[in-house]
């Protein structure tokens, strides 16, 4: 019991350092800027720590620090082990590279703190034991990051935006209070442990049902879905770093809510079956936008959009294993993603003019899909005779074809009339090693999570319809992006992407609804604030 506190300690270090930065205000930007990294460091060195004893000794929870239930605990398992590394890792380089990126500003002082604080925060998240510490880090870390959003706080731009995510925040932040009540009702504890035991053994009832579908909508919320998602795309006004600091665990939490609390979800079939369709919906509208942004940044915002779909599909499918394994994953590179993207135009700028393109026609189209479907059932019956069915399930399978999909796009091009041989093999290649890939991940998520999350369950009948739903909407997706040359050209494309430019007009509805283009500069700005 005491032992699993140790990862406690990382959050109290970092809150230590921003309490201590804020109260030292002799020190100079730079020094502050060069103990917030230290600490971060050692943080990172706790979270490794954490990992080695649960390694070491399993999953577990810490005592409570408090009273009556109500304070704080730290559970470790393979889910908040994971979290616990990434979030730390993430945040080290983010404070490093801050400590740089904003040198000579004159509030990088605060920067620091504020930074420090919402790491803090997060960490403590992904550790919590019990439910009150849970909504509590939950509401701290968006407050946190609500100041981060504001380092500009004259910029009009960043109020609204800013503005527009207190509130959704806000939103959130009473969907999860209510299935916090839901649960202690039904489960009478407070202990995140314990509800999840009594969920695997089916207990709860409709209340704990109803907690579901609060938390799914909370995570919803987190994670910004069609159509709150409009905050997520506005916040590059906010410096370079706050960018990065959203994926290690603040925007992907909401995913973390939804496997954290895997078991209460499966109560649910109906709230799993939502999630699929909000979240398969988002995926594909992001994606769409994506494309058609002229600039990095904000491109990129777009496809986490996108890629926040895509994990609450996921989850909504109960493939929680390979949720978790997408929120480390896409944290990671996008992350990097924003703090390179300053060198990305000089690096396209940089790139000698290419040759002649092969187009491909439809039959090469067609070819390239039925190729790279049979290589990913060649892979996938191979992987599951050798090593076992474990972990498969009619939806992995599915996820998989969806993927493969976007691998078909590239390997149309190489099967194109005019492509080089070389082409064509690599290709092919590059199919092979992304079914291989995805097998093997696959696999490797549900060995190393099968004592914390839950078993895939077989689909229902509405769950068949949503999985052939998803295979049809991201196949005809996919055929329209390899088949892009062939109707780009057509002046009622041009329309359609003007309208994807803007995001068919969500944000401005929103904005409108929020009163985000009426309210004074000062006034909004004092609202915000």
């Amino acid at each position: 019991m005491l032992t699993y506190a140790l990862p406690l300690l990382a959050p109290a270090i970092l809150t230590t350092a921003a309490i201590g930065l804020h109260l030292r205000r002799d020190l100079t930007p730079d020094r502050a800027a060069r103990i917030g990294e230290g600490v971060s460091l050692v943080a990172l060195l706790v979270a490794f720590l954490a990992l080695g004893l649960l390694i070491a000794q399993g999953s577990g929870d810490s005592f409570l620090i408090g009273a009556a239930g109500i304070g704080i605990s730290a559970r470790l398992d393979a889910v908040s082990g994971t979290m616990l590394l990434l979030v730390a890792f993430i945040g080290w380089i983010v404070v490093r590279y801050a400590r740089v990126y904003l040198e000579g500003e004159a509030r990088q002082t605060p920067f620091t703190i504020w930074l420090l604080g919402t790491l803090a925060a997060v960490l403590l998240l992904v550790q919590s034991g019990n439910l009150v510490q849970f909504v509590g880090a939950w509401i701290v870390t968006s407050l946190c990051l609500h100041r981060l959003l504001l380092f500009y706080p004259e910029r009009i731009a960043a109020q609204r935006a800013a503005r527009k995510k207190f509130l959704t925040a806000r939103a959130g932040d009473i969907a999860l209070i209510t299935a916090a009540v839901l649960l202690m009702i039904s489960y009478e504890t407070l202990q995140i442990s314990q509800i999840i035991a009594a969920a695997q053994l089916g207990q709860g009832g409709g209340l704990a049902a109803t907690a579901a579908a609060f938390l799914a909508l909370a995570a919803l919320l987190k994670s910004a879905q069609f159509p709150t998602h409009g905050w997520l795309t506005e916040v590059m006004e906010t410096p370079t770093p706050v960018s990065a600091l959203l994926h290690a665990g603040v925007v992907n939490a909401g995913g973390f809510l939804l496997i954290r609390f895997a078991d209460v979800m499966l109560l649910s079939p109906l709230v799993l079956a939502g999630l699929v369709l909000i979240g398969g919906f988002t995926a594909l509208f992001g994606g769409l936008v994506m494309l058609t942004q002229p600039t990095v940044k904000v491109s990129l915002a777009w496809s986490t959009v996108a890629q926040m779909g895509f994990m609450i599909l996921q989850c909504g499918l109960a493939l929680f294993p390979l949720a978790l394994l997408h929120v480390v994953a896409h944290s990671l590179y996008k992350a990097h993603a924003f703090l390179a993207a300053g060198g990305a135009v000089e690096r396209v700028a940089s790139i000698a003019r290419p040759g002649p393109v092969a187009v491909p026609d439809l039959a090469a189209v067609s070819r390239a899909f039925v190729l790279a479907i049979a290589i990913y059932g060649a892979v996938y019956t191979a992987f599951s005779i050798l090593f076992g069915f474990a972990g498969s399930s009619p939806q992995s399978v599915a996820l998989g074809a969806i993927l493969i999909f976007g691998v078909a796009y590239l390997l149309a091009q190489g099967l194109a009339d005019a492509a080089p041989r070389a082409l064509t093999w690599r290709t092919a290649l590059m199919s092979l090693g992304a079914a291989i890939s995805y097998v093997v991940l696959q696999k490797g998520a549900y060995w190393l999570t099968v004592s914390s999350l839950p078993p895939t369950p077989m689909p229902s009948a509405l769950e068949w319809a949503l999985i052939l739903l998803a295979l049809l909407s991201f196949g005809l997706v996919a055929l329209a992006q390899a088949t892009l040359p062939l109707w780009s050209h057509h002046p009622a494309a041009q329309g359609l992407r003007i309208h994807l430019t803007n995001g068919f007009y969500i944000n401005a509805l929103e904005d409108r609804l929020l009163r985000g283009w009426s309210i004074p500069a000062k006034s909004q700005k004092g609202a915000a604030q």
